[in-house]
């Protein structure tokens, strides 16, 4: 079987070749590729991958649309046949690009080509990456794929906090001083090290580097996320907006705080869950580091009650105030 970039040979059963054969009248090749023959899933998928690089445009076309509309577990049955060429899990994975079912089918294959796992990380939908965010070991070893991740339109908040996380998973290391056994033990004045788990969170914070701080920033719960977010380190504190567990009640908190910093408030705004909520998108508007333009955009949103505040606010830019009169001024003519 030819395609544009080199040739495939297929074994095939004799029940497939009767139909692939040369000399095999049209519409019969027409009623295969619609899928509509009574084969068994090594047939089925042997017939669709011969018939969609068929030189008929028809077919062909046909033969792929066939490949698309298929139930997940029809496409999982024949993914569960052994040996399929590289050429045939790629054409299943661009035509599913959505589906999570055959995702993890062509996943659980061990020797899964890196073309295939290309098209998933650079096409898949969401819930494709959601699905190869979870073979860690994979995603660890292949910088280039989690890269394809990130430039995936579908991968949102979320995926791009965990690869964030993996990242600096990677990079933390033992010291390379060459001692490979280390003991601890108490110093020479007798006394005991002092007991870590006594230290507050507070406290550790202070003895962490910038590497340890951005990782216990994207992976600590809440008591670590309100140290780490007020750290002088941009890098340390936008961590804290990437870790998948924090609430929208304390990104509420972070627009609310006249000192958030300029970093903090362009990473809300740029997060269209968070500006979905009414609360978060009022603090922002009232927000000096708010950038003007988007400020005015979220004004459109506002209940009359508080246009009315912002329009006599004193803490505000005057072109907010300015814009809130002109509001309330065409509800009135309205």
């Amino acid at each position: 079987m030819s395609t544009e970039k080199n040739t495939v040979r297929l074994k095939v059963s004799p029940e497939a070749a009767r139909l692939l054969g040369k000399g095999v009248p049209r519409d019969a090749q027409m009623q295969a590729a619609r899928g509509t023959l009574d084969l068994n899933p090594r047939d089925t998928g042997d017939v669709l991958f011969f018939l969609a690089h068929s030189p008929d445009p028809e077919i062909k076309k046909t033969a792929i649309g066939t490949v698309k509309s298929m139930a997940p577990e029809r496409i999982v049955a024949i993914l569960d046949v052994p040996e399929r060429p590289p050429q045939f899990l790629e054409m299943v994975a661009r035509c599913h690009l959505g589906t999570k079912e055959v995702a993890a089918a062509l996943l659980a294959n061990e020797d899964l080509p890196s073309s295939v796992l290309t098209v998933l990380a650079g096409e898949g939908g969401a819930d494709v990456l959601d699905l190869l965010m979870r073979h860690e070991a994979l995603l660890a070893g292949n910088p280039e794929l989690c890269e394809l991740i990130r430039k995936n339109p579908q991968a949102g908040f979320k995926i791009n906090s965990r690869l964030d996380v993996l990242a600096h998973e990677q990079t933390d290391s033992f010291p390379e001083d060459g001692n490979d056994n280390v003991e601890a033990s108490p110093g020479e004045s007798g006394e005991e090290p002092e007991d870590d788990e006594a230290l507050s969170k507070y406290q550790k914070a202070l003895e962490m580097g910038v590497s340890d701080k951005i990782k216990m920033a994207l992976t600590g719960d809440k008591e670590w996320r309100g140290i780490f977010i007020k750290d002088a380190n941009k890098l340390v504190s936008s961590a804290v907006m990437k870790n998948p567990r924090i609430t929208d009640g304390e990104v509420l908190a972070i627009a609310k705080n006249k000192s958030s910093s300029d970093e903090l408030i362009r990473l809300i705004t740029l997060n269209r869950e968070w500006v979905k909520n009414y609360e978060i998108k009022k603090a922002l508007i009232d927000h000096p580091r708010t950038p003007l333009p988007t400020a005015l955009r979220y004004m459109n949103v506002l209940t009359e009650k508080d246009i009315k505040t912002l329009a006599k606010s004193r803490g505000v830019s005057q072109v907010i105030v300015n814009n809130a009169r002109r509001m309330l001024i065409a509800k009135e003519k309205k």
